[in-house]
């Protein structure tokens, strides 16, 4: 019992540890960066922690943001249960996005509440139509879902700026080219007594029931022995196209929904600021929290921060507002390159403390080998 418990504690130490270290060394990697342009990397820690962390008013700013995140980030590790790596997290959110202000504006006149619903569930089902294409092209024609949910992410741009330019223009959006806006009383609100709009709480609680499902049901059990082993999952009888569909269409109902806050609680129109590359830090969100929903909540937050301090960057330090995005891909490559050490470093390995076996002696009668 003792073994078993100190082998589940270098588990968890392995599974906490390597993200941590490989977070740090992003860090060094980025004050080189700075170093590189003329900055002090330090001044630009401090200022990323001020702009995201500093006062209420930039934490806010940080949860703003986070709430896109922790939706898109799901994506990514629902089906990564299944071995699937899905990266078309920035298309779902954009036809999500699409789908919701096309049923804002049917539905202008009906009650906000009723308005508000019609937009969310409009949203989960472009985008879960979306990714669950990419489900089925894998399943069924054995088409790799990384490349096929990639390209995806070109054609829903390409789709909003054919519709956003076309039949859903308004035609006073002169300097930069919207849809009709959804009125005013059918946006989504903001928590009393803060800026935060409740696309928060939908992250939240979106991840929190992701975690259930993977974590404490049988489907979330069977996902996950279909991601182990897809062959003996077909031999235990269970059916992994349907859990395929499933998991893909739940991937990116969650996706659509985080474009349909984007357009409800910000922006209150479609327009090219839906393609805000949400949908791509939230394949990093996703792994950093090695696909675990619970961990993708904090790791939104701070990844949040990090995309708040975009301006602060080059006001104070003359650096490009992109940092931002340079520091992402600096976490993202180093993160990857992470994955390969689970299980090799030796100190997260369990000792063996059996002493060597001694060859019996000539008073103890040996065991005949048949």
């Amino acid at each position: 019992m003792m073994m078993i418990n100190r082998q589940n504690w270098r588990t968890t130490l392995e599974a906490v540890g390597i993200p941590i270290a490989a977070i740090l060394f992003s860090l060094v990697l980025f004050g080189i960066f700075c170093a590189a342009a003329g900055s002090n990397p330090f001044a630009v820690y401090a200022s990323i922690y001020k702009a995201a962390f500093g006062s209420w008013h930039s934490f806010q700013n940080t949860l703003i943001r986070a709430a896109p995140l922790m939706l898109s980030s799901l994506c990514t590790a629902l089906p990564a249960r299944l071995g699937l790596v899905i990266i078309g997290n920035e298309g779902a959110l954009v036809v999500g996005g699409l789908g919701a202000v096309a049923a804002g504006l049917a539905l202008s006149s009906a009650p906000p509440t009723l308005v508000q619903i019609a937009m969310a569930l409009a949203a989960i089902v472009c985008g879960g139509v979306w990714i669950g294409a990419v489900g089925a092209l894998r399943y069924y024609r054995a088409v790799n879902e990384t490349i096929s949910s990639l390209l995806l992410n070109y054609i829903a741009i390409a789709l909003l700026n054919h519709l956003v330019g076309g039949v859903m223009r308004d035609p006073s959006s002169v300097n930069k080219i919207s849809s009709y806006p959804i009125p005013d009383v059918n946006m989504l609100g903001n928590i009393p007594g803060t800026r935060v709009h409740y696309g928060l709480i939908y992250g939240l609680v979106a991840c929190a029931i992701a975690y259930f499902l993977i974590q404490r049901t049988t489907f979330g059990f069977a996902a996950r022995t279909a991601g182990g082993n897809i062959r003996a999952a077909r031999i235990a009888g269970l059916p992994v196209g349907k859990l395929t569909m499933a998991i893909c269409f739940l991937a990116g109902s969650c996706a659509g929904l985080a474009g349909m806050v984007e357009v409800a609680a910000v922006h209150g129109r479609a327009n090219e600021s839906l393609n805000a590359n949400y949908g791509y830090s939230g394949i990093l969100v996703a792994f950093i929290a090695r696909h675990n929903p619970l961990a993708a909540t904090i790791v939104a937050i701070v990844l949040g921060g990090i995309l708040a301090s975009g301006g602060i960057l080059q006001r104070a330090h003359g650096l490009p507002d992109a940092t931002v995005l340079v520091f992402q891909g600096l976490v993202f490559l180093v993160v990857l390159y992470s994955e390969s050490l689970y299980g090799r470093l030796p100190f997260f390995k369990e000792q063996s403390t059996d002493s060597p076996q001694q060859p019996p002696s000539s008073e103890q009668p040996s065991v005949a080998t048949v």
